[in-house]
């Protein structure tokens, strides 16, 4: 996958389109990624031992990684992204400006 937990990333397509936002989880084998703030979906919740009023809560639901893109630290724009072999090390740099992704 070309983004990680932790990138900031833009929404390219759906209901979310343009929003930002940061990757708290990502799931590779389904190819989907969880972004703060974006896909926000209602689950109606039964009350229990955790949650004694029960009621419905709005929570973030993964999106497809093939609609968001990282956001180039340098111009604050999306960019794609590619992989070079730097120190000995593969690291992931921005095309659009060849600044690495990698802290």
């Amino acid at each position: 996958m070309h983004v990680k937990k932790g990138d900031k990333v833009q929404v390219l397509s759906g209901k979310d389109k343009g929003k930002q936002g940061v990757i708290l989880e990502a799931y590779p084998k389904k190819e989907r990624v969880l972004v703060e703030g974006v896909n926000i979906v209602k689950k109606h919740q039964k009350p229990s031992q955790d949650n004694p009023q029960g009621g419905i809560l709005e929570k973030e639901a993964p999106i497809h990684v093939s609609n968001v893109l990282p956001i180039d630290p340098k111009s604050g724009e999306p960019t794609r992204v590619g992989y070079e072999v730097r120190d000995g090390k593969k690291v992931r740099i921005a095309k659009k400006s060849g600044e690495s992704l990698d802290k």
